[in-house]
């Protein structure tokens, strides 16, 4: 048989869909927006988080995973011979420009990595393999960030400087909301975009005193120059010049061997290796993560949104519970008139509030959810929902369902038993 509580909730169906509109919308905000800074935070520190290093070497200046000051690739040799050292390899990460066929320019970040290493590879590949970054000139992109390259395709060609740029693998879930389109590249190939000049040619005929100039994709895209002794790609491979000294590296990623104190290892290789901090994974992921978390204040401005969340869903439950027990003053005023104790009629409302917190809140959840799932396969934007969140937004729901029920209360206790007999 319905309760007491489930019949004042159902007796007003209009009424009862409006309450949970709001609480779906409560749930949904907070949701939302905790699931952005969570997902955020995350997407921060995925470079970091899905290495193999045990120890990330940056330079002392270095403020965040995206801006730091280069370091000698001659270092990864000195960190190699560091006693405990298994294994090191050098990581670029640097902006850039890359441009289609159709002059359309878009930003990018380069990540440059040893395609034979162990310590750092692209994850989830979708199309193509490592081997192929290999080949100069050759990168992978995220499949949600094809749009924004103005490219359709593996396969698809661009120029990244002045040198051609050829899309051979696609990547799942590599975008990131900080360093933006994410462009994997060798180590070579990487530097040698950065360290190519932007060049353009337009082809003009002179005519009758007139200069007329028009924009083709003849020479799209354009033919790299034959390696030169100061050809940085010929440089990093070891080809010529190999003692020279050049500045491509953003970190070098080190893996200790086993049984060696990772803590000890740290010390070695800032002893070793000048200018330069040691830092562990975690260390590592959790600085750039508190970066842009707290001195970015972007978590600040998602956390105003989840309280408006729940501020306006305490604000609509606790109007539709206290109009409630106001149209039924008569008969809590029986229930008081036939013996009922404060204690039930307060049982009454609160358990009114739990049944709204219940039903707004699990369609609330399902539409997160499945908007969470739409952005990441569209977007390539996490909003993480783990069951420990999902857990946490539920009890903030049945928090600010009991506590709205508060007002409702305040209203009942002041009920005279008197009142029924009062036409």
């Amino acid at each position: 048989m319905p309760s007491l509580a489930r019949k004042n909730l159902l007796e007003d169906i209009p009424r009862f869909l409006v309450a949970q509109a709001g609480i779906m919308f409560a749930v949904s905000l907070v949701t939302i927006q905790t699931g952005i800074q969570a997902g955020f935070t995350r997407s921060t520190s995925q470079l970091i988080d899905n290495s193999k290093a045990d120890i990330w070497v940056s330079s002392r200046n270095m403020v965040h995973l995206g801006l730091t000051v280069p370091m000698s690739y001659d270092l990864v040799a000195a960190a190699q011979n560091v006693e405990g050292v298994e294994t090191a390899e050098g990581l670029m990460i640097r902006g850039a420009a890359w441009r289609n066929s159709q002059n359309q320019l878009s930003s990018v970040t380069l990540v440059g990595f040893e395609p034979d290493g162990q310590l750092f590879q692209p994850w989830n590949i979708t199309q193509g393999t490592i081997s192929t970054l290999k080949i100069p000139y050759t990168v992978m992109v995220d499949e949600n960030s094809l749009s924004a390259l103005h490219a359709e395709r593996r396969g698809d060609v661009g120029v990244v400087g002045s040198l051609p740029a050829h899309i051979v693998g696609i990547t799942r879930g590599t975008k990131s909301l900080v360093l933006g389109d994410l462009m994997f590249a060798s180590l070579e190939t990487a530097y040698t975009y950065v360290n190519s000049p932007i060049t353009a040619k337009i082809p003009c005929d002179l005519a009758d005193q007139n200069v007329d100039c028009a924009l083709t994709n003849g020479n799209f895209p354009p033919e790299p120059q034959a390696l030169s002794s100061n050809d940085p790609f010929a440089i990093l491979s070891g080809r010529v010049r190999p003692g020279q000294t050049i500045e491509p590296l953003s970190f070098i990623l080190v893996k200790a061997k086993p049984g060696a104190s990772i803590e000890s290892l740290q010390q070695k290789l800032e002893e070793a290796l000048p200018n330069t901090r040691a830092y562990t994974k975690a260390e590592m992921s959790k600085l750039t993560q508190d970066y842009w978390a707290r001195r970015s204040g972007i978590g600040f401005v998602l956390g105003i949104g989840a309280v408006v969340g729940v501020v306006v869903g305490a604000v609509i439950v606790s109007q539709i519970l206290y109009s409630s027990v106001s149209d039924r003053l008569k008969e809590y005023g029986t229930l008081k008139a036939m013996g009922s104790s404060d204690l039930v009629i307060y049982g009454v409302i609160v358990e009114q509030a739990l049944w709204m917190a219940v039903l707004g809140y699990i369609p609330g959840m399902a539409l997160c959810w499945g908007v969470a799932t739409w952005t990441a396969a569209t977007q390539g934007i996490l909003i993480l929902i783990t069951p420990g969140s999902a857990i946490a937004v539920f009890g903030i729901t049945v928090a600010m369902c009991v506590a709205s029920a508060g007002f409702a209360i305040q209203k009942v206790t002041r009920v005279d038993p008197a009142i029924v007999f009062k036409g």
